[in-house]
């Protein structure tokens, strides 16, 4: 017989927290699901996930594999994308009612270990973004489609502001001089770009124009070219395959720049989680947008971005928002290629209730 204090009382406790804490298969997978909707560079869905020990949460890694070295060579949009993936993962822990514990770069001698994410249980709010996001992860696609002439509400873009500045990032939204200082450097870069043989030989590797694929770019995704050259779309190839005849974009496209204060892998892994978190909440909205990333390929028209008057700060990416038509669904990679569960502990106490995930 064992007294209330014992250590054997203290032991089936901390069990019985684990039990509780413990994630289904079905979970993991449904978390994993989620992270992989993420957008990424030429859609190369650079993220790996694997169980934690307990089973309590996920951790989030590189796939160096699926890197776009040349134009990606010190694997910053790398680290965006996969942020934009860790993202969605803390969204979807909330739709099972977890609360996303996330510790950045938790294992210096693990650089390709970018988060490990543990879920406590419940939540402590419902929806700590201001709205239920999850719903919008499905629906949330790149478009690279002419916008109609339609400015975005101010309100809107103080939303998207904020949410940006919640996730350690700045939105900043153009003025008509600084779209066009923006459309400019774009223009420098897209076409330093389309005269490097490598580059865009790189490009091609990720083009899926004729065969279905689970990644890259199909050739629904690619969208026109602007009619009038204002709105240097990137050219995928080199020229662009005629069954995509040009249109008219608008005149002066809404953009904006997502900036950080550092310029290192924190950083970065921020940038991607202040970039899907407001390409949900725009997405809510029915707002479109596209990320035009040339500029930031090159340093000299990356440092160029910058708009003085801000004060010091890293351009990560330029974006361009409006009202128009969704992009496509780009393809997705089936979670047994993103989620390895092989180090799954196969005494994790389980209950009854464990056996099935709470969300279809």
């Amino acid at each position: 017989m064992t007294t209330s204090g014992s250590p054997d009382r203290y032991r089936n406790e901390e069990r019985s927290a684990l039990t509780e804490r413990a994630l289904t298969t079905e979970q993991l997978r449904f978390l994993a699901a989620a992270a992989g909707a993420a957008p990424s560079l030429h859609n190369s869905q650079p993220w790996r996930f694997r169980p934690a020990p307990d089973l309590d949460g996920l951790d989030v890694s590189l796939d160096p594999a699926r890197a776009v070295p040349l134009t990606d060579p010190d694997g910053r949009a790398l680290h965006i994308s996969v942020g934009a993936a860790l993202f969605n993962l803390r969204v979807a822990a909330l739709r099972l009612g977890r609360e996303p514990q996330v510790r950045l770069l938790p294992d210096p001698a693990e650089p390709s270990l970018v988060a490990a994410v543990r879920l406590s249980r419940p939540a402590a709010a419902a929806t700590p973004h201001g709205r239920d996001l999850f719903e919008e992860i499905g629906r949330r696609h790149s478009s690279r489609q002419p916008f109609v002439n339609r400015d975005v509400p101010e309100a809107v873009v103080g939303e998207l502001c904020a949410a940006a500045l919640d996730e350690g990032a700045v939105l900043s939204v153009l003025e008509e001089a600084g779209v066009r200082r923006v459309l400019e450097l774009t223009r420098d870069a897209e076409r330093r770009t389309g005269a490097d043989l490598a580059r865009m030989a790189e490009t091609r590797t990720w083009l899926r124009l004729e065969e279905p694929a689970a990644d890259g770019i199909p050739a629904a995704a690619l969208g026109p070219q602007d009619h009038d050259a204002r709105v240097p779309m990137r050219a995928f190839t080199t020229p662009p395959p005629a069954a995509v005849p040009s249109r008219r974009f608008e005149p002066l496209p809404q953009l904006a720049t997502l900036t950080t204060h550092g310029d290192g892998p924190a950083d970065w892994l921020r940038a991607g989680q202040a970039l899907e978190r407001l390409w949900l909440v725009a997405t809510a909205h029915g707002l479109r947008a596209s990320v035009l990333h040339q500029a930031v390929e090159w340093p000299d028209t990356r440092w160029g971005l910058r708009d003085p008057a801000e004060g010091p700060g890293h351009v990560q990416l330029v974006l361009r928002l409006g009202f128009g038509p969704p992009g496509p669904a780009s393809p997705r990679r089936p979670v047994d290629e993103i989620l390895d569960l092989a180090g799954r502990r196969a005494d994790a106490p389980r209950t009854a209730a464990q056996t099935h995930s709470p969300v279809s």
